[in-house]
């Protein structure tokens, strides 16, 4: 019989390695099937909650936030590129990408939950930003991505156009800050186990065997 797993995927919208990690996990789950129940929630993190609507060309941020040369930035740029291409995900990232908010991109994700397209929503998110390369926090792009995924695009508008759902965002940020999560992905497992990083589908295996057998 497989065993109930409740897992808590914190992570944001515009992180890449959040995108590795969840592809990674849900391989790990594939492997796992006759073993685990899972039922993932993901959970907000906003890495950049002080950008502005405009964005901010990449390199640039990087630069300012890490320090990292233009060459470093590439060379990590590439890297990511070629992890989630192993894992069958275009991520077309450039020195002319930019960074986003996201606040908005999490409301609707809280909602999506609440209507069980959540899983569904984020991957489209993901989607959007790496592969396609558009703004996660312009509403019309947010709208036609819930649209894509089932849900509502006038509740979806509405929602954007409010401030519907933001305490609820801003009170499960605070809360996982409280636990100490200050990076992503963050997976916590059972309200107990923490797997930190975008880890390769063995290393979550792996752990969730584990946790499986403890449990």
């Amino acid at each position: 019989m497989s065993k109930p797993m409740k897992i808590d995927f914190v992570s944001d919208v515009s992180c890449p390695w959040c995108v590795i990690g969840l592809l990674g996990l849900e391989e790990a789950l594939a492997r796992t099937g006759d073993l685990i129940d899972a039922d993932i929630t993901f959970q907000p993190f906003e890495l950049n909650p002080q950008m502005g609507t405009e964005g901010q060309n990449i390199g640039e941020h990087i630069a300012e936030k890490y320090g990292s040369t233009p060459e470093q930035s590439a060379a990590n740029r590439t890297m990511i590129r070629d992890r989630a291409a192993d894992l069958g995900f275009v991520m077309r990232m450039s020195e002319t990408s930019r960074i986003y908010n996201t606040f908005d991109a999490h409301r609707l994700l809280h909602w999506a939950h609440i209507e069980g397209r959540q899983p569904a929503l984020k991957r489209a998110l993901f989607d959007v930003y790496f592969t396609d390369q558009q703004n996660p926090s312009d509403h019309i792009v947010l709208v036609a991505t819930a649209a894509k995924v089932g849900l509502d695009p006038t509740r979806a508008a509405a929602i954007l156009a409010s401030e519907e759902f933001a305490q609820d965002v801003r009170t499960a940020e605070r809360l996982w800050q409280s636990h100490g999560i200050s990076a992503v992905p963050a997976i916590i497992i059972n309200d107990r186990y923490l797997i930190s990083g975008g880890q390769p589908p063995e290393a979550f295996e792996h752990a969730l065997r584990k946790i499986a057998a403890d449990a």
